[in-house]
């Protein structure tokens, strides 16, 4: 490492993986750039830290148990410097190295930032593609954050395939190298992101509903991408609440604070242990593992400890992650599918063990 002065850090976007230790590095006449929606960005997660704190670690549990209560340590008090309008860009160069910081929203945000090398002609993407290249994007996150704007990723998208790229270098995986190869995967995931797009509009203009289009749209062949990441069904359900928000125009219970859940003791109650077991395992039986979690939801609500109810559910699970590493092998199914398993086990251990 260089012991010469720090004259600029760039940031790619405010999760934390990606600014754990951009406190650290500033020095006197350091300027840091950032993406102009980097200060909202960084502002609501800092606000709901605890929040989100406990979303990420059912799905990463070798997370701490808490934030940091070392000031250097803890998320957020960023302060950028520069900050860089989308579409815009700001050039400057180090010794006899030209750097281009672009303002592109991307897959993990509304502030991504990605460095261009022209001379070297090397995109460093922080996360604009994910963790890895290519891939199918992460259009919003199950994890939770905000909206994150299809057709604007899209715009990004084609911004870079104006530049002549070599070599794209992610933040987490590997490199890759050459330009040909680089075009064709940054026009895939371009493509891939509008049909998607395109094909949820069809169908809601067709009247469809958003579990029939999560069902019915997937990705043509030519467009295959890995969905380990961002996942084309959830994709299809992020695009259409996006455009049609939270109320689905189907129930009118969705207008109120009554949920579903509020009445499945009385269900169970009322159909029976014996009844719901048959029916679950009748799904089981069919693979049809979602179904039959609903009907042990309204079980489990009536008796929690029930030990029929709680094995079957392992075993929903269990055919639903099996599922889940032999298709898509998206990490966050994964993960969720994982904890809720570990979660069943522990229940099965307390209900056999009072």
């Amino acid at each position: 490492m260089s012991d010469a002065p720090v004259r600029y850090v760039v940031l790619s976007h405010s999760h934390a993986d990606h600014i754990g230790g951009a406190k650290l590095w500033p020095e006197a006449g350091t300027q840091t750039i950032a993406h102009r929606q980097f200060v909202e960005e960084q502002r609501y997660l800092t606000e709901l830290e605890p929040y989100f704190w406990g979303r990420n670690r059912t799905l990463f549990p070798w997370m701490p148990e808490g934030p940091s209560n070392i000031p250097l340590l803890q998320y957020g008090g960023v302060q950028p410097d520069l900050l860089v309008a989308e579409g815009d860009s700001y050039a400057f160069t180090v010794g006899d190295v030209e750097f281009v910081a672009m303002a592109a929203a991307g897959a993990e945000g509304a502030d991504n930032m990605v460095l261009w090398l022209p001379g070297e002609r090397v995109l460093l993407t922080g996360d604009f593609f994910g963790p890895q290249f290519p891939q199918f994007p992460n259009v919003f996150t199950m994890r939770g954050e905000k909206v994150r704007k299809p057709m604007e990723y899209v715009q990004s998208l084609d911004r870079l395939l104006a530049l002549e790229i070599d070599t794209v270098v992610p933040s987490h995986l590997n490199p890759t190298q050459g330009e040909a190869e680089v075009r064709a995967g940054i026009t895939r995931i371009r493509d891939a992101v509008q049909y998607v797009h395109d094909q949820t509009v069809a169908g809601m203009n067709a009247g469809r509903s958003v579990y029939e289009l999560m069902c019915e749209i997937s990705l043509p062949p030519e467009l295959d991408l890995p969905q380990n990441h961002g996942k084309v069904d959830w994709a299809v359900k992020s695009i259409w609440e996006y455009y049609a928000t939270w109320f689905h125009f189907d129930s009118t219970t969705e207008l109120y604070p009554v949920p579903a859940r509020d009445v499945y003791a009385d269900l169970g109650a009322l159909a029976g242990e014996e009844a719901l077991l048959t029916l679950a395992q009748g799904y089981l039986d069919d693979a049809q593992p979602v179904k039959a979690l609903h009907v042990l939801e309204i079980l489990l609500a009536d008796k929690p400890t029930s030990m029929g109810a709680l094995k079957a559910r392992e075993s929903a699970l269990t055919l639903l992650l099996e599922a889940a590493r032999a298709g898509a092998r998206n990490d966050y199914e994964i993960y969720w599918l994982q904890a809720r398993i570990d979660d069943t086990r522990l229940r099965l251990n307390g209900a056999g063990n009072p």
